[in-house]
């Protein structure tokens, strides 16, 4: 799941990077409307935590942009205007959650959860490829029922591949889903990423193989006997 931090104050939105990242959510942060309106475009956001108080406007403002940009997107104000009518404004806008500053990064975490379970009312299936299972709601891997220990982002490219399995998923595709806008990507880091993922699945036996192409990307599909 990828969330984007919209928030203009720099240390509040270092210290919700920090404590969403741990959490092992890929995340982006930026601190205008502007900002944010260029990476929705891009990235498929499952939540967005999004302050009033904008440079560039009132947050609430890109609420029916995102609506209609990103339909499955849920959003998070946060935000310092604590009145009921501020409240109720922002949840009337379409905000899923309002939560008023300050506040504890604990029960932003909870919030988020809480989110993420209401978005997830229908559980999505398992998506299987040779003994290989992918649980998207708690993205598990499995092999023949048992979870398989990843690194983040090493869980991170394998959703991304069985979500498309099958067909071959582009570089930039999995480079914009696996790493942050802001972070500073050597050349050979997804080549790198994809050969732990390799080696790792054929130490699990999980029945598939990762085939590339050559300057276009890669494509999983189940190894053949």
């Amino acid at each position: 799941m990828r969330i984007l931090v919209v928030e203009d104050q720099t240390d509040l939105a270092a210290q919700i990077v920090k404590r969403v990242d741990r959490a092992g959510y890929s995340v982006d942060a930026v601190g205008t409307l502007s900002d944010a309106r260029a990476l929705i475009g891009t990235q498929p956001y499952s939540i967005a935590l999004l302050d009033r108080r904008l440079p560039d406007g009132d947050g609430l403002s890109l609420l029916p942009w995102i609506q209609a940009k990103r339909p499955g997107s849920r959003i998070l104000m946060m935000t310092a205007l604590d009145t009921l009518d501020d409240r109720i404004e922002g949840l009337d806008a379409g905000a899923d959650d309002y939560l008023v500053k300050p506040f504890s990064l604990d029960e932003l975490m909870a919030r988020i959860r809480a989110i993420s379970r209401r978005s997830e009312e229908v559980r999505s299936p398992l998506i299987m490829v040779g003994a290989l299972s992918f649980d998207l709601e708690s993205r598990t891997a499995l092999v023949e029922g048992r979870a398989i220990l990843l690194h983040r982002r090493e869980r991170t490219l394998l959703e991304a591949l069985v979500r498309r399995a099958e067909r071959v998923v582009r570089r930039d595709t999995l480079i914009s889903e696996i790493y942050s806008a802001d972070e500073e990507i050597q050349p050979q880091a997804l080549t790198i990423l994809v050969s732990r993922l390799r080696a790792r699945l054929d130490e699990e036996r999980a029945g598939v193989e990762i085939h590339t192409t050559r300057g276009v990307g890669y494509m999983i599909a189940e190894k053949l006997a």
